[in-house]
């Protein structure tokens, strides 16, 4: 099936023109159409240009009839959330908030600020906020019918077999070098008085917001979480469970506009400011500060890896033993510091998935090589000093059964996910109720069963 819309033709697209580029397209309208309904669901003109305007943007060709290509794939959309409904397949507001935020954030961090984010489509936060939502839920509805529709397709070795057997071998994808890497993480001591000088800053940032400053505009200028801090340190609508223990317990205790006393997390140090409570969601500010270290506690945990990695060359320890004795990353010592990928499960590792600090050192390493200690940080943005080791390098190659099992599994998931659903598709378009503009009638579609 050529259909775009099947697994990935809702994806947002990261630019910040086309994430908005809706919105800007359906101002030239000053008159809409609507070119044709699926159940309950219309698909209007401006719907079909805006996407033809955002393919072209990319570059993207078709041979056949691109409006005619959109147009099929809006009909697929709007099944799905036609069907949802249906369904009574929910999203809330929590998740819609939430996606929300993530999307502008990235955005206001890509144009750097709100202002100017309000500047380039002459609107306030508040109307592209509005502009936004209907079209996120939209998404995320149809994203969890799709899932509910493909959830219990799975696939079977011999499956996977022949997958691989009957593909061209010139659609299989190139897998880029792959690296193995085992770590020793330290932790830099954080002296007390670095700790003291932290709350003092705290306690008075939260005195100036209690004499009538506002806590956006010092998060903005003082947090050191800087993905809240250019949205005024607000989290968007979060549930218990998204926040670690320390923070939730004190968040869920404020009431609307109460600021908090001094929190700390595995993140570093934080104030709160109540937003809103909805049941069992909390909307909230923070402003986030870190210890800073000073260069006589940097090299105290340099010259530790320094004498640890002097032990591991002179064979008096295994670098598996040394992270088991050593690392104070909890999640790799146990496993003799055997790093895993989150973005895969697996402990291979593609150039972009390390942080830059650590590629920049890897990459002049041999397999058993051991890094010299170097400046990282861990997953909350932490200072921390590491040495590394070169376990295994798989150089880039045609993904095959041997070295990509994995990939080559999930390249047959998907293909019978795309049939299972295309399937569902011709099966709903029978008992649904489709009308097309008769402009859209002569369209060539990928499926047959549209006209009746």
């Amino acid at each position: 099936m050529k259909i775009r819309a099947v697994f990935s033709q809702f994806v947002i697209i990261p630019t910040i023109f086309l994430l908005f580029v809706s919105s800007s397209v359906k101002a030239q309208f000053v008159v809409d159409q609507v070119l044709g309904v699926v159940g309950s669901e219309k698909i209007l003109l401006s719907d079909v240009e805006q996407e033809l305007l955002r393919m072209e943007m990319q570059g993207t060709t078709n041979n056949g009839d691109m409006k005619c290509q959109i147009f099929e794939e809006q009909m697929i959309h709007k099944l799905l959330i036609h069907q949802a409904a249906i369904d009574s397949i929910e999203v809330t507001s929590s998740m819609v908030n939430n996606e929300l935020e993530r999307r502008l954030s990235y955005f206001i961090n890509q144009i750097g600020s709100e202002a100017g984010l309000e500047k380039y489509f002459n609107k306030t936060m508040s109307q592209i906020r509005a502009d936004l939502r209907v079209s996120i839920k939209e998404g995320l509805l149809a994203q969890q019918m799709q899932s509910k529709i493909v959830e219990n397709v799975a696939v079977t070795p011999s499956e996977v077999k022949r997958f691989y057997r009957d593909i061209p071998k010139d659609s299989l994808p190139t897998i880029p070098d792959q690296y193995q890497v085992r770590q020793v993480v330290l932790l830099p001591p954080a002296s007390e008085e670095a700790e003291f000088a932290v709350r003092e800053q705290l306690l008075d940032i939260r005195e100036r917001v209690l004499k009538g400053e506002r806590f956006s505009t010092l998060a903005v200028a003082y947090s050191e979480d800087r993905a809240t801090a250019t949205r005024g340190g607000e989290l968007g609508f979060m549930p218990r469970e998204q926040l670690v223990k320390s923070f939730a317990d004190v968040a869920f205790s404020l009431r609307e506009g109460q600021v908090s006393q001094i929190v700390e997390s595995e993140y570093g140090f934080h104030i709160i400011q109540m937003i809103e409570r909805r049941n069992d969601q909390v909307n909230v500010r923070h402003i986030l500060m870190r210890p800073s270290y000073s260069q006589e506690q940097l090299l105290k945990a340099q010259n530790k890896l320094d004498s640890i990695s002097n032990l591991i060359k002179a064979d008096s320890l295994t670098f598996r033993r040394a992270a088991q004795w050593f690392s104070e990353d909890q999640k790799t010592r146990l496993s003799g510091g055997l790093m895993i990928n989150p973005q895969t499960n697996t402990s291979l590792f593609e150039r972009e998935h390390f942080l830059p600090a650590d590629f920049y050192v890897i990459r002049n390493l041999k397999p058993g090589e051991i890094s010299q200690p170097f400046e990282s940080r861990d997953e909350h943005a932490n200072v921390v000093y590491k040495i590394v080791m070169i376990e295994k390098v798989i150089p880039q190659h045609k993904a095959n059964l041997d070295d990509d099992y994995a990939t080559i599994q999930q390249m047959t998931k998907m293909g019978k996910q795309q049939e299972v659903f295309m399937d569902w598709v011709k099966s709903k378009v029978k008992t649904t109720y489709v009308r097309i503009d008769p402009s859209y009638r002569n369209c060539q579609f990928e499926m047959d069963g549209w006209v009746r």
